[in-house]
């Protein structure tokens, strides 16, 4: 039995300590007492969430007080001399009724817990004390714990760290973490009970969410949250452990007695309705059954409104590989859910090619059969819940067998619908092979309770805007969209995981005069076959570009202002199409951690450059009194690429009227595109 300050597995009181038993609830901090109640039925329980805040459960108070205040001072007992403590809303206004209400009180002026005497419902007018709870000497609050370090064991993968501290009650971070990798296949950060490591334990997700084996570290700081319900009070050791091979490489073991502040994580249960479960990320499971000749597959994912579930199997026999796989998109819009049958010919949104389309299409745009048939569709808690089913052997050609005599590999992901419920660049998605045995003779279930905390949202990276009277040529090339904190920050639009980069920048906001004529030196891929790298540059009034893909009635709404013209047909067709020049995160490098750049200058430099040989496209504008005040320029074959191009009469008066804080990025860097043996290479350099 292990028992800590404030709660565990015992149910004791001693020295003004107190263990909860874990069917008392969740823990909540530190126990200080119940509220002495005397007038107007105050009363409730007190617990210390940490140095500087109460938690109040069961307050009850009838709110008949005259000028009733929460109060807290360092005398020895209510009265006059004290300081009134805000309440939950951080606001000091007179108390009115609770009812068995829960909440915090944080002491005003980073006041702590340490430095008052009591807590007390004291009313000013009367001088009366209404309720009141005492802090015992000596008391501790809660705060994070120091727990040691991981070293490396002998005859494993290097591993270590500096100190690893034990933040709350499920959240763990590990100071210049490195592990080299060279562990197998298998290594997870692993958590469980009894003397020493073992494979009795459970996976924990890495600092992304993740269930996947580890990947390698080179002296990082991560911050790892304990899975569903599980708390520290729950383990003995933190473990790198190697699963197939059932060894600890580094690990510590976790004190007794820890004092750490309760957790702010919102644990959310939720029943497979299926018998099968596999935990694919904390944030997302699914569960399966197979009856007869038909197999269920229950998706469930804590997700926005806006995203969608995916699933399905591999477009390889060897490992989880998105190109040729066959998957399900399920997700809800409003009060209609989908599970749509799409097939995988290209890494790219659906676009035609020599009239057939390729891409993350449906099936029923490429000649096949939409083969899952919708079950049931909820959304609880910010949890999307879709049931479906399909036949193992399809009728469509196109779509893959369920095999039930061996493991096959799967592939999954998460992420936002475009304003066509189509689904764009994901977000989420493993980084190792994942493998499925659909017919397991006893039933397999790793899957744990959602879990979820406010977003910390880091700041999107600088919006960068040419605004420089000087500048008349642009060059246009294609990178990488930069997750959250690029092109989606930035633009508030989903991506497709490529952006314009004009002049070096991530889709900066440009300022052109009217009058003036401008240069679009153009390399966005000028192969049409190609359904990921042919973007021919247009400016429209319509801010998500993919004019190629738009139905007719759709393009008639639309002004086209430069970058393509009309056959006779009435087809549209593009006149900026130049060689490619791309930039690609280096090999080796996860795009998923692109956020963890703080600013696009840093992103940027990993980047490497390849250009196609052959001169850019050139497409020339000279805006005049007719083009808008706003318009946009982006690719024609695929939507949420480009950005803002303001056009203004004068750029003195832009300046006046909101621009004088615009910062001049014309002049800090010019482009060179260096020949060398027929391959172009990027560099940029500082005037």
């Amino acid at each position: 039995m292990r028992c800590s300050i404030a709660i565990v597995r015992r149910s004791t009181y001693s020295l003004g300590r107190v263990c909860q038993n874990p069917e008392d609830g969740p823990y909540r901090g530190k126990y200080i007492g119940k509220f002495n109640s005397y007038h107007h039925q105050a009363s409730g329980d007190v617990y210390a969430v940490d140095e500087y805040t109460f938690l109040l459960t069961g307050f009850n108070y009838d709110g008949n007080g005259v000028d009733t205040f929460f109060w807290s001072g360092a005398s020895n007992r209510p009265g006059p001399q004290g300081f009134i403590v805000p309440d939950e809303y951080g606001k000091t206004n007179i108390l009115e009724r609770y009812f068995n209400k829960d909440f915090t009180l944080r002491l005003p002026d980073n006041k702590k817990i340490t430095e008052v005497q009591w807590l007390a419902v004291y009313d000013l007018n009367t001088q009366n004390n209404f309720a009141d709870v005492y802090i015992p000497e000596d008391f501790e609050p809660p705060v994070p714990q120091k727990a040691g370090s991981l070293t490396s064991v002998a005859g494993g993968p290097m591993v270590s760290s500096d100190t690893i501290d034990i933040l709350d009650s499920k959240t763990i971070r590990i100071t210049d973490f490195s592990y080299d990798g060279k562990g197998g296949e298998s290594v997870h950060f692993w958590v469980g009970v009894g003397p020493s490591p073992s494979s009795k334990g459970s996976k924990v997700p890495d600092e992304m969410g993740y269930l996947d084996p580890i990947r390698a570290y080179d002296r990082e700081t991560i911050t790892l949250e304990l899975p569903g319900d599980m708390t520290i009070f729950d383990i003995d050791w933190f473990s790198v452990y190697d699963v197939d091979a059932r060894r600890d490489y580094g690990s510590i073991l976790v004190s007794d007695d820890l004092n750490v502040p309760p957790s702010l994580v919102r644990v959310t249960p939720h029943t497979a309705s299926l018998p099968n479960c596999r935990q694919l990320h904390k944030d997302y499971r699914m569960s399966w059954e197979v009856f007869g000749p038909q197999i269920t597959i229950q998706l469930a994912g804590n997700v926005r409104p806006d995203e969608y579930l995916s699933f399905g199997i591999s477009g390889s026999d060897q490992r989880s590989q998105m190109l040729g796989a066959d998957v399900v998109v399920a997700f809800i819009d409003g009060h209609r859910g989908y599970a749509v049958d799409y097939n995988i010919t290209s890494l790219a949104p659906c676009v035609q090619v020599l009239g057939q389309n390729k891409g993350v299409c449906r099936d029923d745009a490429v000649g096949g059969l939409d083969s899952f048939q919708l079950h049931t569709f909820t959304r609880e808690n910010d949890i999307n819940t879709i049931t479906f089913r399909r036949t193992l052997i399809s009728s469509d050609p196109g779509d893959k067998e369920f095999l039930l005599d061996r493991s096959m590999y799967v592939v999954w992901a998460m992420g936002r619908l475009d304003s066509n419920n189509e689904p764009t660049y994901h977000d989420v998605y493993p980084k190792r092979n994942v493998q499925i045995h659909f017919n397991t003779s006893e039933p397999v279930n790793d899957c744990f309770s959602f879990t979820s905390r406010e977003a910390n949202l880091k700041d999107v990276w600088e919006r960068q805007q040419i605004f420089d009277r000087s500048v008349r040529a642009f060059t246009a090339t294609l990178g990488p969209a930069g997750g959250k904190r690029g092109y989606q920050g930035i633009t508030g639009h989903v991506s497709n995981g490529l952006a314009w980069y004009i002049n070096g920048f991530l889709v900066p906001e440009l300022w052109l005069r009217r009058g003036l004529t401008y240069s679009f030196m153009v390399r966005g891929g000028n192969n049409p076959h190609s359904p990921e790298f042919y973007h021919p540059l247009v400016i429209t009034d319509e801010p998500h570009g993919g004019f190629d893909r738009l139905s007719d009635a759709r393009q008639s709404e639309i002004r086209v202002l430069a970058g393509v013209e009309f056959t006779r047909r009435g087809r549209p067709k593009p006149t900026a199409a130049g060689p490619l020049c791309l930039a690609r995160h280096p090999e080796g490098q996860d795009r998923r951690l692109d956020d963890n750049f703080a600013t696009f200058k840093k992103f940027n430099r990993t980047l490497k450059w390849s250009c196609d040989s052959g001169d850019p496209a050139i497409l020339q504008i000279t805006p005049n009194t007719s083009w808008p005040d706003v318009v946009y320029y982006n690719s024609f074959t695929h939507a949420n690429m480009g950005w803002k191009i303001h056009i203004v009469d004068s750029y003195s008066q832009s300046a006046r009227s909101g621009c004088a804080g615009v910062t001049s990025v014309g002049h800090t860097f010019r482009i060179v595109l260096i020949a060398f043996g027929g391959i172009i290479y990027w560099a940029q350099s500082k005037r």
